[in-house]
């Protein structure tokens, strides 16, 4: 697997692209360099018919409040996918990561921490894990799948997964700001108003770990999201 430092995407600082060929995993790469690369570092995989990629954080909150990020995440990435969206396509989310357009699951976000981090202290790092189906390359057809597929059944034909990703980083800023400047509930609000159950899990750090830890929306032996 090769790694390339070139600025293959336009991100406002304080990010710093690492990008790898197709075949690359973005999520375990960030962790391998999270420690050494540290906040900000954004690693794309870059494949064609999906967004793939991981973000560094250094949080300053404790362990068990800080994976709360995975809902300004959410936020974020709903939001850049909004503004590119046929009219009155609904966006939403399956607790905690989840990602639906129109109830069909197309990708998701996951939370990764180191090992050995305890609950109640700040953790070293944070890596921040996104996949999102840009085109279906396998399945019959959606009507046999309706709550799985990818963003091209959805109407999204000319959205790419660049374009994708320079959206979320400047949302995500947005996101980490009003947080910082506002407090956790204007987030919270945010996420809650695209919930698909409409629960209000999010206080329950217990339940989010675990959740995070084996991501639902995930399917183990693709790396991808459910199809």
């Amino acid at each position: 697997m090769s790694q390339s430092y070139n600025a293959a995407l336009s991100l406002p600082p304080p990010f710093q692209l690492v990008t790898l060929r197709e075949a690359g995993d973005a999520y375990a790469h960030a962790q391998s360099i999270a420690a050494s690369d540290g906040a900000g570092t954004l690693v794309w995989a870059r494949r064609f018919h999906m967004a793939e990629f991981a973000l560094v954080l250094e949080p300053e909150e404790t362990l068990a409040t800080a994976r709360r990020v995975v809902y300004a995440a959410g936020n974020a990435l709903a939001d850049a996918l909004a503004i590119h969206a046929p009219p009155q396509q609904p966006i939403g989310f399956d607790w905690p990561g989840g990602l639906r357009v129109d109830g069909a699951l197309v990708g998701g976000l996951r939370l990764a921490w180191p090992s050995d981090a305890a609950e109640d202290a700040v953790p070293d790092w944070l890596v921040l894990g996104c996949s999102v189906r840009m085109i279906v390359m396998r399945a019959g057809e959606p009507g046999f799948r309706p709550l799985l597929g990818g963003l091209d059944e959805q109407g999204f034909e000319e959205l790419s997964p660049s374009v994708l990703i320079e959206g979320f980083s400047r949302y995500f800023l947005r996101e980490m700001n009003e947080w910082n400047a506002e407090g956790f509930e204007t987030v919270q609000k945010r996420w809650l108003q695209r919930a698909e159950d409409g629960t209000a899990v999010l206080l329950d750090e217990d339940r989010l770990a675990e959740a995070l830890r084996i991501p639902a929306w995930l399917d183990p032996e693709t790396g991808e999201p459910w199809l």
